[in-house]
């Protein structure tokens, strides 16, 4: 298998287990205003990013506009990250795989920026990846390609020899439109076929082989 160009990570869900933290805060901050959605509403937001998942749930019951909302969601979400925030063991080893190779990697996540530093940093992951893209820093948000085609400019690599890393399928199908190689990490049973139908190679564990490392 050939070497790729540049390996492209997700964050949530792939590089840490932080969605437990993200419907813990959504839900905080939820009860707080009185809003009736509850953690299957949330959990159904995975992978949307903050505008899109804010924009679901007032489908449900009215909400602050996203300037009042984003600074309570995010002080939540770094009040939950205190009790400890799980880093992925076998994308370590992909990420430490990719730096032995001397193949060059980035983050494209549907978060914001704010969030996306927050977590990187709270992970101990910042100085690992000298590319990062977050959702609010493009066009369009996931499934659009915009985030995964910005990191693969950022990194000065041509898109189709991109690894895409990724865990929903809504980020998979981003990484597939921008013309890169997806594969699906299903961390939980019953994702792999919704990670199948929009086009990625599905593992259930990350291993640098499956990447052509």
């Amino acid at each position: 298998m050939t070497l790729p160009g540049g390996v492209v990570f997700d964050c949530d869900g792939v590089l840490v287990d932080s969605e437990p933290h993200s419907v813990a805060a959504w839900l905080a901050v939820l009860r707080h205003l009185g809003h009736p959605a509850g953690a299957a509403q949330v959990e159904r937001c995975t992978g949307l990013g903050f505008i899109p998942t804010r924009r679901a749930l007032t489908d449900l019951g009215p909400l602050p506009p996203p300037e009042e909302l984003w600074p309570a969601l995010l002080a939540a979400l770094e009040e939950s990250f205190r009790h400890r925030l799980v880093v992925f063991d076998d994308a370590l080893g992909v990420l430490a795989a990719c730096e032995r190779s001397g193949v060059p990697v980035a983050v494209a996540s549907a978060s914001p920026r704010e969030r996306l530093d927050l977590t990187l940093a709270v992970a101990g992951l910042s100085g690992r990846f000298p590319v990062s893209v977050g959702g609010d820093e493009v066009p369009e948000g996931k499934p659009a390609p915009d985030v995964y085609l910005r990191a693969a400019t950022l990194l000065a690599v041509d898109p189709e020899r991109c690894v895409a890393v990724e865990d929903s399928p809504t980020g998979a199908a981003a990484a597939v439109a921008a013309g890169m190689r997806v594969l699906g990490v299903a961390r939980r049973p019953g994702e792999a076929a919704a990670l199948q139908l929009v086009g990625a190679e599905v593992v259930d564990r990350l291993d640098p082989a499956a990447l052509g490392l």
